[in-house]
C-alpha cells in the first residue's frame, strides 16, 4: 500500500486523473488506460515507478458539496500510488475550468487577446481551487518532497505551497505558449501569477521562445533579476522562424530566492508507435483508410479539435484555393480533416464548429464528383490506435494552427514514417517548429504562403521526402515523452545540490 499521510516524496499535480474512471453492469468501479496510450499520461504514472510513495492529485466532480472530503484511492499499477480527488461542484468546475481558465486565460495564452473576456470570471473561485489542490499537496508532501504543478489552471499553486511548506521542492511546467510581456500584461491578475509562478524551484517551458517571455515578464512586472543568456539546447533550430530563439535566460532570481527556467519539450514514443503500426487491429485500420480513399489518390490528413486557435478554417480555404487553381487534382486528392468536437457549453467553439462544418460543406458542395468527394470530415474522438493508421496512410500531414503550445501531432507523423516518405506542412507558430528540421514551414495567416506550402508538399519527390523525414525521425527519436520528463526531474535536483 502506498502512503496518504504526509509521507509522500513524490506529488503530481494535475487537473486530469492518471486513469479514466469507468462503471461496470453491477455498479463496480474500474480504472481504464487514457483514450491516447501516448500522451504525458502513462509518462508522469511511470515516474511512481522511481519516485515510491507517491501521490497524484486531481479533482472530481460532486453534485453537492456538503461533508464531502477528497477522496483516496490506493492504486496498483503502474506500481502503487495514491490517487487523491479534490471534490468540485459543478459551479466551480465550470468557474474555474471552463470560464477563468478557457475564456480568460486560453486567449491570452495564445495572443488572442480580442477573444479574451473578464466578465465572467470569478477570481475567488480560482483561487479557492488553486488553494484546495495546495492544501491537498502540502498534506500528503513528506519532508523535502517534490511537487510538480501542471498547467496554467493551477498557476497560483505554488504560492500557497511555498507559503506553508517552505520544504518543499516545487516544479512547474507549462504546456501551452506563454505570450509577449504586453499581451500577458492585459491579464488584471498578472502580478499574483507571476509572483506565483516564481515561489517554484523550477519553471518549465516547451521552447526557449516561451521561457524568454516568462522571463521577460518576470523582469518586467516584478523586477525579477535575469541571469546572463545561454546559447540555447542543440535540440533547437536557433534561426529562421516565427518562434525560433537564439538564447535564452537560464534561471531568474526574486526575493532571495533562484529559479531554474527550462525549455523541454514533451516528446513521442516513437518505439511505441512503431510497435503499434504493427498490430493487427492498427493493420485492418489501415487496409479500410487504403480503400475509402483509393490507391492512386493522394491522402492529405490533418487532425486537430475544435479551437479558434487551431487554423481549421484557415487550412480549408487553403484546400479550396488549391482545388479552384489545380482541376488536375480533382479526383486525386483527398484531405481529411480529423477535427475533435469541444466539450458543450461553450459557445466560442461551438460557433466555431458550426463554422468548420459549413465551409467543408461548401467546398464538397462545389467540388464533388459521382466516385469522388474532396473532404472528409469527421469530429468524433479518433481512438489512438486508428490514428496511427492515418499517419502511415497520409502522404501528407497539414497542420497549421494559429498558435500552438506545441503539437504532439506533428512529432507522431514523424514517429510514425520511420524509413519512409511523406511530407509535413508545419505552422511556424507551433513550438514543434523549432523542433522539427524537414517540415515545409507555413505561416497561416498568409494565403500566399499556405498556398506555396501545399503545392510544394504535393509536388515533392520521393527522395527529398525521404531525406526529410529521416531528419525528423531523429529529432523525436532523439528526445522522448521519457527524455523530457527525466530532464525535468533531474534539473529540479541538480537545483538543489
Amino acid at each position: 500500500m502506498t502512503s496518504s499521510n504526509g509521507e509522500s516524496k513524490f506529488i503530481i499535480l494535475y487537473h486530469r486523473t492518471p486513469f479514466e474512471e469507468s462503471r461496470l453492469e453491477n455498479g463496480e468501479r474500474i480504472w481504464i488506460d487514457q483514450k491516447s496510450p501516448n500522451g504525458i499520461i502513462p509518462t508522469l504514472r511511470n515516474l511512481f515507478r522511481k519516485h515510491p510513495d507517491g501521490t497524484w492529485i486531481a479533482w472530481r466532480e460532486v453534485s453537492d458539496i456538503s461533508n464531502q472530503k477528497d477522496e483516496l484511492i490506493e492504486m496498483d499499477k503502474p506500481c502503487p500510488f495514491t490517487l487523491k480527488r479534490i471534490p468540485l461542484t459543478n459551479n466551480e468546475v465550470q468557474s474555474f475550468y471552463h470560464i477563468t481558465s478557457k475564456e480568460s486565460f486560453w486567449p491570452i495564452l495564445h495572443t488572442f487577446p480580442t477573444y479574451f473576456d473578464v466578465n465572467n470570471a470569478d477570481w475567488k473561485i480560482f483561487e479557492e481551487v488553486n488553494k484546495r489542490f495546495a492544501k491537498a499537496a502540502c498534506s500528503e508532501a513528506g519532508n523535502g518532497a517534490i511537487v510538480w504543478v501542471h498547467d496554467y489552471n493551477l498557476w497560483l499553486c505554488p504560492y500557497y505551497i511555498r507559503r506553508s511548506r517552505p520544504d518543499l521542492k516545487i516544479a512547474f511546467f507549462h504546456h501551452t505558449p506563454f505570450p509577449g510581456n504586453d499581451v500577458f500584461a492585459i491579464l488584471p491578475w498578472r502580478r499574483q501569477i507571476i509572483e506565483s509562478l516564481l515561489c517554484c524551484d523550477l519553471v518549465g517551458f516547451h521552447i526557449p521562445r516561451y521561457t524568454e517571455n516568462f522571463a521577460r515578464a518576470a523582469n518586467c512586472l516584478v523586477g525579477a533579476q535575469k541571469g546572463p543568456k545561454e546559447n540555447v539546447s542543440s535540440k533547437f533550430i536557433a534561426v529562421g522562424s516565427a518562434l525560433t530563439e537564439p538564447s535564452v535566460t537560464p534561471w531568474l532570481k526574486h526575493a532571495g530566492r533562484k529559479i531554474t527556467l527550462l525549455s523541454s519539450p514533451v516528446g513521442t514514443s516513437p518505439d511505441l508507435i512503431q510497435k503499434l503500426i504493427n498490430q493487427k487491429d492498427v493493420i485492418n485500420h489501415k487496409e479500410e483508410i487504403r480503400t475509402g480513399t483509393k490507391k492512386k489518390r493522394k491522402l492529405i490528413l490533418s487532425a486537430s479539435r475544435v479551437d479558434y486557435t487551431k487554423g481549421n478554417e484557415e487550412l480549408l480555404l487553403a484546400f479550396e484555393r488549391l482545388l479552384e487553381n489545380r482541376k488536375d487534382l480533382h479526383g486525386e486528392v483527398v484531405l481529411m480533416l480529423a477535427c475533435v468536437a469541444a466539450a458543450s457549453g461553450m459557445k466560442i467553439y461551438e460557433e466555431t464548429q458550426r463554422s468548420i462544418e459549413e465551409m467543408a460543406g461548401r467546398i464538397n458542395g462545389r467540388f464533388s464528383q459521382i466516385d469522388w468527394v474532396p473532404i472528409r470530415f469527421s469530429t468524433r474522438r479518433i481512438p489512438y490506435e486508428e490514428m496511427i493508421a492515418w499517419f502511415t496512410q497520409a502522404d501528407i500531414c497539414w497542420i497549421t494552427p494559429l498558435r500552438d503550445g506545441l503539437n504532439l501531432v506533428a512529432k507522431e507523423y514523424a514517429a510514425a514514417r520511420k524509413e519512409q516518405g511523406g511530407v509535413l506542412v508545419l505552422s511556424e507558430f507551433t513550438g514543434a517548429s523549432v523542433l522539427l528540421n524537414g517540415a515545409i514551414l507555413t505561416n497561416p495567416y498568409s494565403h500566399r504562403r499556405m498556398d506555396e506550402a501545399i503545392e510544394e508538399a504535393i509536388s515533392m519527390d520521393e527522395s527529398e521526402q525521404l531525406i526529410r523525414m529521416k531528419n525528423m525521425y531523429k529529432a523525436v527519436e532523439a528526445y522522448t515523452v521519457n527524455d523530457w520528463a527525466d530532464e525535468q526531474i533531474k534539473s529540479l535536483d541538480l537545483n538543489h545540490e
